[in-house]
């Protein structure tokens, strides 16, 4: 494997840009190599500037369900193109997005565009106290929520790739409005209702942990912090970046039957663009201004392109069986993921979910952060550098989740499960 061009490109990045890289994760330190730099991309394979070619399981951290370079997004975006990059004034695919996502998810009866899941999950909880008058915000150990200073208390995704726990630059004063308690344990959660209930604007969190890798809710966590929630009069956010229209056409809050009363949006819903969305209850959205008093804005908010390639990934997904057809094949790998470890005499847990999965490197099961802080990082590194040379591209980091996307085929399956045995076989031997 080839890597001359890359390994030049990061040593120039790294005069001009922080750590080589515009998001801490895509260093490739937690794998302990450097980062490839991709020239061009086409369904589901990744092409470097050395001309490796990867089998893609990273599809830009989750937005890229159709693949890359989609033809149907990719002429939307060309036709919205022409016609201008950006008005700085309304549009009408911003109304058709809106009404397309307020129909897809029953709890959200408006919604707010904007251009990161971050500006998402900040504007949220700045909602959320102006309608309840209250300060506090609680979140979950391990769930990330994006870079703003609120969420950047024992946070997931990138935190813990490069091990800060807490980011310098937060004030004391604002992080002491954020509790944090224990990913499906409750018992924390009464806990801190019991002492600062009536000071709790809002719970936040992942109703799939998907940035400490995938950690799924237990039966009854997303039922009793609804019944909290709603007992002590906070308002209860589901985030929703990573798996609104993942895991169905609309968001995981469809299938479990439970309405939380603001959901944040991102990633699909651009179609590989930079986009973000909060919305939820009518009577909570009508307060963001120009309707209420919470000011929230944005230059880029409504970006006619990114309303284009959201739109066209909308329509493309809507009533068709690619949903079916993900989890088929992401099932698929992972049982043959399963047996290629047992076979290696491996210590692994696999946990699945859609077209979502991720492989730890631990012997116990994963239902915590606790539980994902056991992982074997070092091996995980060893691990992604081996199947990185075979053409298959992992994320580079253990606490990240690996997608299945439309683009992949049976043969990118085989191919996958082909690389993974033989990358198995250096480990071990290694």
């Amino acid at each position: 494997m080839k890597t001359s061009q890359s390994d030049q490109l990061f040593a120039i990045a790294s005069e001009y840009i922080p750590g080589g890289v515009n998001s801490p994760v895509r260093a490739f330190q937690a794998v302990q190599g450097n980062p490839v730099f991709i020239s061009e991309a086409q369904g589901c394979r990744l092409t470097d500037v050395d001309g490796n070619q990867y089998i893609d399981y990273v599809c830009s951290w989750g937005p890229l369900i159709l693949g890359h370079s989609n033809p149907v997004v990719v002429e939307a975006i060309c036709k919205a193109a022409q016609k201008g990059t950006s008005y700085g004034a309304p549009c009408e695919d911003e109304v058709n997005l809106a009404r397309t996502i307020c129909e897809a998810i029953p709890s959200v009866e408006m919604v707010r565009m904007v251009n990161s899941g971050t500006e998402a999950t900040m504007s949220a909880i700045r909602l959320a106290r102006a309608y309840t008058g209250r300060q506090l915000i609680l979140k979950f150990e391990g769930c990330y929520h994006g870079h703003g200073d609120s969420f950047l208390i024992k946070a997931g995704s990138g935190m813990m790739t490069t091990g800060v726990p807490t980011s310098p630059g937060v004030p004391d004063v604002l992080a002491a409005q954020t509790l944090v308690a224990g990913y499906n344990d409750i018992s924390s959660v009464e806990q801190h209702f019991r002492q600062h209930g009536p000071d709790i604007a809002a719970v936040i969190v992942e109703p799939i942990a998907a940035n400490m890798g995938l950690v799924m809710p237990d039966p009854q966590f997303l039922k009793e912090l609804r019944r909290i929630t709603e007992l002590y009069g906070s308002l209860l956010i589901f985030d929703e970046v990573i798996t609104g229209f993942r895991t169905c056409f609309g968001g995981f809050q469809n299938l479990i039957d439970i309405e939380p009363d603001l959901t944040t949006l991102g990633k699909i819903i651009g179609g590989g663009l930079p986009v973000g969305a909060y919305g939820g209850r009518g009577d909570i959205m009508k307060m963001v201004s120009p309707s209420g008093d919470v000011y929230q804005a944005g230059t880029l908010s409504g970006n006619p392109l990114a309303m284009a390639a959201g739109l066209a990934t909308l329509e493309v997904l809507k009533d068709s069986d690619w949903y079916d057809r993900m989890e088929v094949l992401n099932y698929y790998l992972g049982n043959k993921i399963k047996t290629i470890f047992e076979n290696h005499d491996l210590l692994f847990e696999i946990n699945q979910l859609a077209s979502m999965f991720t492989v730890f490197f631990t012997e116990d099961p994963v239902n915590s952060f606790a539980d994902v802080k056991t992982c074997d990082t070092e091996l995980y590194g060893r691990f992604h550098r081996a199947l990185l040379k075979r053409g298959v591209y992992f994320p580079p980091s253990q606490f990240e989740v690996c997608f299945v996307s439309c683009a992949h085929e049976l043969t990118d399956i085989d191919l996958t499960i082909e690389a993974v045995n033989e990358a198995l076989d250096e480990v071990v031997q290694g």
